[in-house]
């Protein structure tokens, strides 16, 4: 390559274009419907913890590609960026730092805010919006309260994992290992009055819609569906075998195993179950023991791991298909009130939680399912949960699983004492919590009225600015003032409610209110309708659960109540991999940043004592392990279009992407080796190159297909192949072009340099302007195609030979290959297999 425009200033080259962006308003999404085509791309928005770390990085420049590229191809884009912004650790920043949440929070907005512009995002910045602006979150409470006009919303008494340090409830999914996930300090079971929402109303459409969700990954539709945890079985009733005064005569229970009831050797309720708490009224060491589990957690999954533990309460129940027989009650730890009914009965051979009790306190375990082959034996230490045929069951045996449930909920239907029924495992969601730094709960409770709402023209209800948080309980109920209320019905004294609402309302709906955030509704319904449902919603698989279930069941509410026309909220959704790095710890086991340890004769040394360091699997990036790599130095370093090029080149975007200073300097190198590229297209040069310009439109072709099925490194490594053949091909107008459509390609990619090289060659506007590449299919298809010569059915020769040549030809070309005319010795071959375009196999 003869021609040189120097080296390429990468931060230089930043500045320009992404003053030039925002200058022209070029990434703005049009106000008034085009008629083109829309693309709505939305990343899942950030907390703003304060900075940026490279997880971010990945996140947004995957969508970003998939925004620009829409944009290219001729439509309108919704490519929004906003704050998901109250929460607990601001609350806990505050008092720390001794400074507002508020200010905290937009402190750490505006920081994080100026590192992403660095990143040369294609972002409509019109539309941000913080959740902890009055003017979302006002449009928040009144979201809740139609949700409370249409009886979606509920409050009512509710055992709830209480942390004690952060003085707040917490979701199951918030427990770990029985410890608070933030404070780490043990997590009490407490009966708190709530709110909720009605999410158990959608169990069954949220369940079956997951079919419909062609463009989610499986994973996280089995995830979903789990958590829904849709289940047919029996609902029974257990009759006590003799009843105490003032007692009731049984007690429900819900099954999924049917079939395994002549296994059952006892029946357990829940702590909080209703006959539980009556008959520990009556008995001093039951309510012992039901106050001990109420300190445990109420997650499931902690449950499952927990001792099992009861207490044998001497009643007993008559089995419902052997009235001859009894089973003893327990009161257990494992039986939770939120689930089924809040009662089981308990088969210890076909169930691992009821073998666990039954051989804590010795009772029988009777298998009543056949085993692996047919085993009839006795079960070890494992319960068998698979299928088999029934044995030990009466009228059952012979009969297979499946066969066997029928048969047992066709008889208690037809006896009367049971029905089949589909229950969910899906609990209502609560979404009270106890902190300030959150939306208020827009309810009013008077001690004449009761529970009013706020009325709407009363909206927003703003936190109070003059608030202390240190201090034990609820900061809005120790403020002197702002809960003291008149009742708006009676005229009364009455008080604000002083919970504030779970974060996860606040990113259930924030995708509709990007589609019109100046709207003085909740959000604008013709544009919401207009871009919804999210084309490509991009994020973490930790919220594969949660957040994405709750945004299902907040747009399928706000569809039932006639509110928008849009079902789900997510057509495509994609969850990135981790960016992991190194760990790096020091001899006297201190964590050590990357930028702490240098690499000498093979080995890694702390810097600043040469010590030997242990080095440690590459793992998620994270403060406590100090293995973090700060984005805005690296940045500062190579600029943005290396970071970004780096992000997409080096693992499949699904998959967790090792950092690496070779990877990020490789980067590095290919934007300078486009901009020398560019130079080259600068020269003027005549002739056409036929196999240059076939593998330009190829190039094209598979470029195009990789963006549209988010193989991002496929793409990147199309375009090094093309940069390759550039670079070797001789001087000629098509190579010229060629290097015109690689910059068009790899904008999306590396929008600065693309757009410097663009400037430089004097095309017309911006690159990210310009028409995407369209490939044309006759050239998609090489004139030659390579054919593997074989001899009795082993390779000896390939031979390149054009395309769609006649058999005989084929024929006649092998066999005059040297090799193949001493494999056969001079003999013509017995016989010869032409697969067209692919081999030739002579048979000697």
């Amino acid at each position: 390559m003869s021609a040189s425009w120097g080296r390429f200033d990468p931060a230089e080259a930043d500045r320009r274009w992404q003053e030039r962006w925002e200058r022209e308003g070029t990434f703005r999404t049009p106000a008034v419907p085009s008629g083109r085509p829309r693309t709505y791309v939305l990343e899942m928005f950030p907390y703003p913890s304060g900075r940026i770390h490279m997880g971010h990085v990945r996140n947004y420049t995957l969508g970003d590609v998939i925004a620009r590229v829409r944009r290219m191809q001729g439509h309108d884009v919704l490519h929004p960026m906003g704050w998901d912004a109250f929460g607990l650790p601001a609350e806990n920043a505050a008092i720390a730092h001794g400074v507002h949440p508020r200010a905290w929070t937009e402190a750490n907005i505006a920081t994080m805010r100026a590192q992403l512009k660095r990143l040369g995002l294609a972002i409509d910045w019109n539309r941000e919006f913080a959740t902890c602006d009055p003017g979302y979150y006002g449009q928040e409470q009144a979201l809740f309260l139609d949700l409370f006009e249409a009886g979606l919303v509920v409050r009512r008494d509710a055992d709830v994992n209480w942390d004690p340090v952060d003085q707040t409830v917490l979701a199951n999914e918030q427990v770990i290992d029985g410890r608070g996930w933030r404070s780490g300090a043990p997590v009490e079971r407490r009966k708190l009055t709530q709110w909720f929402l009605k999410i158990t109303d959608f169990a069954e459409e949220l369940d079956a819609a997951l079919a419909e969700l062609t463009g989610w990954p499986e994973k996280v539709r089995v995830m979903q569906a789990n958590w829904i945890g849709r289940s047919a079985g029996l609902k029974f009733r257990f009759r006590l075998a003799e009843v105490l005064e003032g007692l009731p005569d049984g007690f429900e229970v819900f099954t999924t195993r049917p079939d395994t009831l002549f296994g059952a050797s006892f029946a357990a309720l829940a702590p909080d179950h209703p006959l539980s708490a009556a008959l520990a009224a009556r008995d001093p060491a039951l309510a012992r023991f039901v106050a001990e589990c109420r300190r445990s957690s109420t997650a499931l999954a902690e449950l499952e791991t927990a001792e099992k533990r009861g207490f044998d309460t001497g009643l007993a129940v008559v089995h419902p298909l052997d009235p001859a027989r009894r089973l003893p009650v327990f009161v257990a730890n494992f039986v939770l009130m939120d689930y089924g009914t809040g009662a089981i009965f308990g088969c210890p051979a076909h169930d691992q939680r009821d073998l666990d009790f039954a051989r804590a306190y010795q009772l029988p375990v009777v298998r009543v399912v056949t085993g692996p082959d047919g085993a009839t034996g006795p079960v070890g230490d494992e319960a068998w949960t698979g299928p088999g045929r029934l044995i030990n069951s009466g009228f059952l045996d012979g009969l297979e699983v499946e066969e066997a449930k029928a048969a047992v909920i066709a008889r208690a239907e037809a006896e009367g004492w049971g029905q089949g029924v589909v229950q969910y495992r899906l609990r209502d969601w609560g979404v009270s919590r106890q902190r300030y730094w959150g939306t208020p709960i827009p309810i009013i409770h008077c001690p004449g009225c009761g529970v009013v709402p706020v009325p709407r023209d009363q909206l927003p209800v703003l936190l109070p600015d003059d608030v202390e948080l240190a201090g034990p309980g609820k900061a809005l109920d120790r403020h002197p003032t702002w809960k003291h209320v008149t009742c708006p019905r009676c005229g009364g004294p009455a008080e604000r409610d002083t919970d504030t609402l779970d974060t996860f309302v606040d990113s259930a709906w924030y995708f509709l209110r990007f589609a019109g955030p100046s709207a003085t509704a909740p959000f604008d319904r013709a544009a919401a309708e207009a871009w919804l449902p999210v084309d490509h919603y991009i994020g973490g698989i930790e919220h594969a659960i949660l957040h994405l279930l709750y945004a299902r069941f907040f747009t399928r509410a706000l569809y039932r109540l006639g509110r928008i026309g849009v079902a789900e909220p997510f057509r495509g959704l994609f969850t990135q991999g981790m960016v992991t790095h190194e760990t790096y710890r020091a001899a006297d086991g201190r964590w050590l940043e990357p930028a702490e340890v240098v690499w000498a004769e093979g080995r890694a040394v702390e810097k600043a004592t040469g010590q030997p360091v242990t080095v440690g699997r590459a793992e998620k990036m994270s403060k406590s392990r100090r293995n973090v790599v700060d984005p805005d130095a690296i940045l500062d370093r190579y600029g943005a279009d290396a970071v970004r090029w780096f992000m997409l080149s080096d693992s499949p975007p699904e998959r967790d992407l090792p950092w690496s200073l070779a990877g990020i300097e490789g980067a590095a190198r290919f934007v300078q080796r486009l901009w020398r590229l560019g130079a080259l297209a600068a020269e003027a040069a005549q002739g056409e190159d036929g196999e240059l310009c076939r593998l330009v439109h190829r190039t094209v072709d598979g470029i195009t297909r990789d963006i549209e099925g988010l193989h991002f490194n496929r793409a990147v490594a199309r375009a090094h192949e093309l940069a390759n053949a550039i670079e070797r091909a001789p001087p000629s107008a098509t190579r010229g072009e060629a290097v015109r459509t690689l910059v068009k390609l790899v904008a999306p990619m590396v929008p600065h340099v693309a757009e410097e090289i663009w400037a430089r060659l004097g095309e017309p506007g911006l690159v990210a302007d310009a028409a995407w590449p369209v490939a044309d299919p006759a050239l998609l298809e090489s004139p030659t195609v390579t054919y593997a010569v074989q001899v009795n059915g082993r390779l000896r020769e390939t031979i390149e030979l054009p395309r769609g040549l006649p058999a005989a030809d084929v024929e006649a070309q092998a066999l005059a290959l040297p090799r193949v005319r001493r494999l056969l010795e001079g003999r013509p071959p017995r016989r010869v297999i032409v697969v067209p375009d692919r081999l030739v196999n002579l048979v000697a």
